[in-house]
Parts: structure tokens; sequence; C-alpha cells
């Protein structure tokens, strides 16, 4: 057994989720001076989840942008630094305020290198705080991946722990091509082990994070510790549920979902995205198509409600997925 001075420099060593966002950034800035940053409040504010603490004060703000609290205005000046030499990365607030800046997004930023035959690159991350979990309402609490997610040419990541924002977003600023990287408010405050300097995690690699016999479980983001907490409870019901951490939705490592599906033959996929158009329904499609022989069962999916998102706890959390819902579909589907 640990004593209490170990138990004391374990829990010094550990970082949050969002100081680990403003260390990530800072070890590219530190590592390539074309990276700039910029987004509302970012700079002396440190942002208003405090994502972005220590940045403006280490790299002064020729490098660290306080804009205007226009979305378009952000990702437009982004896309056309990117253009031109720089490493942009920008904030947006909320990924519900996508929506303005979906021109940019959609249309334009994800076409360029296309269109110019690869004579011309959007080296460009656009951060934001995405998801529910915390009463926001319903236009400041969506799960917004499934929208990039509709868009080719546009990179998704959406880490779960302190030491996967820091590798991935070294490998998003790194791309030559545009990163849309989720940073779900929900997980802001947990906390995990920094990782070792220069580490990197690749874009397009999902993670066992539990391994288990019985059912595989996807998941993304915050919905990785509901997971997690749901095999836990399964195992006291001697279900043995592997849980894989997809990381990242473009590139989607299928390889890693039907790898596990061989060793368990059945699937649940959980995801805070509303079920309609969620990410949930490609890997299934993916599964269906490669991995088909590999059932025993059905697949089930957990997903968010097709409604907006109430501002009242009780009401939220009817809307988006629980431990409660994950156990009771992979309870019913380990009993098929």
């Amino acid at each position: 057994m640990a004593d209490v001075t170990e138990v004391r420099e374990a829990a010094a060593r550990q970082i949050s989720y969002r100081d680990a966002v403003a260390e990530g950034i800072a070890r590219e800035m530190r590592r390539d001076p074309s990276v700039v940053c910029l987004g509302e409040d970012i700079g002396a504010a440190g942002g208003v989840f405090k994502t972005t603490v220590g940045l403006h004060k280490e790299f002064g703000p020729e490098r660290v942008w306080d804009t205007p609290i226009s979305e378009q205005a952000i990702v437009g000046a982004a896309m056309g630094a990117a253009m031109t030499g720089l490493r942009p990365v920008a904030e947006i607030m909320f990924s519900d305020f996508f929506a303005c800046c979906w021109d940019y997004l959609a249309n334009e930023i994800p076409k360029v290198r296309y269109m110019t035959g690869g004579q011309v690159t959007v080296p460009l991350v656009v951060r934001t705080a995405n998801g529910g979990g915390l009463g926001f309402g319903a236009q400041h609490s969506q799960a917004t991946e499934n929208w990039a997610l509709t868009v080719p040419g546009l990179k998704i990541a959406a880490p779960s722990t302190p030491a996967d924002v820091i590798g991935m977003m070294a490998a998003a600023i790194r791309s030559d091509d545009p990163v849309v990287f989720f940073e779900h408010k929900a997980l802001l405050a947990g906390k995990g082990a920094p990782p070792e300097p220069d580490h990197v995690v690749e874009l397009g690699r999902a993670a066992v994070v539990r391994e288990g016999a019985d059912v595989t479980l996807v998941a993304l983001a915050s919905m990785v510790p509901v997971a997690l907490k749901a095999a836990e409870r399964l195992a006291q019901e001697d279900i043995d549920v592997e849980v894989v951490d997809l990381r990242s939705l473009v590139p989607l490592d299928m390889a890693t979902v039907l790898a596990s599906l061989g060793r368990t033959s059945r699937l649940v996929v959980v995801e805070e995205n509303p079920y309609q158009g969620g990410w949930g329904a490609t890997v299934v499609s993916v599964v269906a198509d490669e991995g088909f022989g590999l059932l025993d069962a059905p697949v089930r999916r957990v997903a968010g409600e097709c409604v907006p998102l109430p501002f009242a706890d009780v009401l939220e959390e009817q809307v988006i997925p629980t431990v409660d819902k994950v156990v009771a579909a992979v309870r019913s589907l380990a009993a098929y």
C-alpha cells in the first residue's frame, strides 16, 4: 500500500483537463514559432473556461490575439493566416456557435487544399467547448461532433483525458489539414497524469481503455468515463465489458473496434450526439459492412434524444446518455 507521501506526490503530479489544453498549446508554441492563437477573451483573461491561462503572459499579444465577438471574423482570419504560412489555433467559445461561422468551416476551409490541387494548405485547428451535462441550456450544451462529421476534409478530435488532450493537440497543430478539436465542458475539471515531453497521439488511433470479453462498448469524450463506470457496475454482475475510446472521428479507427468485436461478438455504441445522424450510426454501418460475421447479437446504440437540451438537471439527464442507460443496454445485449 502506498504511504501518504506517495499519494500526495501522485496527486501533485496530476494535471487537469483544462490545464492540459493550455499546456498542449504552449508546448507547440514553444516548438514552432508559426503557431498563434486567436479567440474571444483568450488573452489576459485566460479564456472563459480558463483553458488558455498563461499563454498571453508567456507568448505576448503578437502570438495570442484577443478578437471581437464574431465567430466569422475569428475563423475567417485564422483561415487566411493558415493559408499564408502560420499555424493558427482558433477558439470558438461554444461548439453551438459553429452555426455562426459554418460557411467557413463547411464550405471554405476543408476545400482549399483540394480546389488548389495541393498548392495551398490550411494547417488550422479550431478548438471549442462542447457538450452538455452542466445545465447550460439548448444553445450552449450541444454535442456537435456529428455536424463536423458531415463535412469531407475536416479532421475531428475529441479527447477524454488530460494526457490525450496534450498528445492530440500536438498532432492537430502539426497537421497540414484542418482539425476541429472538441474539448468537453464536463471533463474540464477532471485530472490525470501529465504525459512525458514530446507526447504525441496520432489522430485516428483509438484506445482500448478497459479490456473485456463479453461486450464491446465504444465511446467518445465525456461518454468514456460514463462507459467505464457502467463497465465497473456490470462487472459485479459478471458481465465483462471492453471499453474503446475512439478519441477521434476523422480519421476513424474501425480496425480497433472490429478487433475488439472479434473478442466479444457484441457491440454497444454510446454517444452524446442525438440519435438521429449521430456518429454511432456510421460506426454501426461499418460494422454491418465489414464485421457482420463477428456479431452474435444485434448492435445497440445509446445516444442523446432528438430534442433541444433543457436547462433543468433532471430533464437534461433524461436527454443525455447516463450510466444507468448504458448499463441497461449492455445488460440486455449480454442476455441476448
